[in-house]
């Protein structure tokens, strides 16, 4: 299993459409991919369960996968989550 660490910068925090743009990001690799904020593993694949994280801007988010693809899928998923989701400052 491939481990990585980041924090969610956009203003809004893990809201509906960036939870959409990961869960789609994720849906792109074979592997299995989980996302945890302190509060346990939720499947990266699945938009409730990306919801259900309640991750607010300033929140620390392990991003963890394990498959042939673990590597690729953890770095892709920081840097979307590092870009902001494309969000502008106070743009919700």
């Amino acid at each position: 299993m491939i481990e990585g660490k980041t924090t969610i910068s956009n203003q809004m925090g893990l809201h509906a459409r960036p939870a959409a743009q990961l869960v789609k990001l994720a849906a792109t690799f074979s592997s299995k991919i989980f996302l945890d904020n302190g509060s346990g593993d939720v499947n990266g694949k699945s938009i409730m369960g990306v919801l259900t994280l309640a991750a607010e801007c300033g929140s620390d988010i392990s991003v963890k996968a394990d498959g042939t693809d673990a590597e690729k899928a953890v770095q892709a998923i920081i840097d979307l989550i590092d870009s902001g989701f494309g969000e502008v400052a106070g743009e919700a």
